[in-house]
């Protein structure tokens, strides 16, 4: 699949779905505040371990900041991870409400779509091309 260069990092190794990736999510979608690695344990309800050795790596390689006294935040330069992370949030609104197992054709906004017309999912998915192209 070809990529658009302009908005290419072959530097950036990111997958989602994984710790690494949800704690720079979260980071980066609340980047005017700091976090400690036992609120980021809590908000995204991972092991102590796995979120200290985590944000360590992130941190080791320049995905993310922190302050002298611990706390770990968003780096305002990196528009890579900023344009990753807007990706994410795409999906997950074009995408997301296919994961409600609870779902039923009663309640359209818990279907896939959300009980949209194909005309307006193609809509919105345009706008969202065209904001990612820029």
């Amino acid at each position: 699949m070809p990529v658009l260069l302009k908005h290419h990092d072959a530097e950036l190794s990111l997958r989602p779905g994984t710790t690494k990736s949800d704690l720079v999510a979260y980071l980066y979608q609340n980047s005017e505040w700091g976090y400690s690695p036992q609120e980021l344990k809590e908000a995204l309800d991972i092991p102590r371990g796995t979120a200290t050795t985590t944000l360590k790596r992130l941190y080791d390689d320049d995905y993310i900041g922190k302050t002298d006294d611990g706390y770990y935040y968003a780096l305002s330069e990196r528009d890579d991870i900023r344009r990753y992370v807007s990706s994410l949030n795409q999906v997950d609104r074009l995408f997301g409400h296919h994961r409600d197992a609870d779902a039923t054709p009663e309640e359209p906004d818990k279907q896939i779509g959300g009980g949209r017309t194909d005309e307006e999912l193609d809509a919105e998915l345009a706008e969202l091309e065209a904001e990612l192209n820029g």
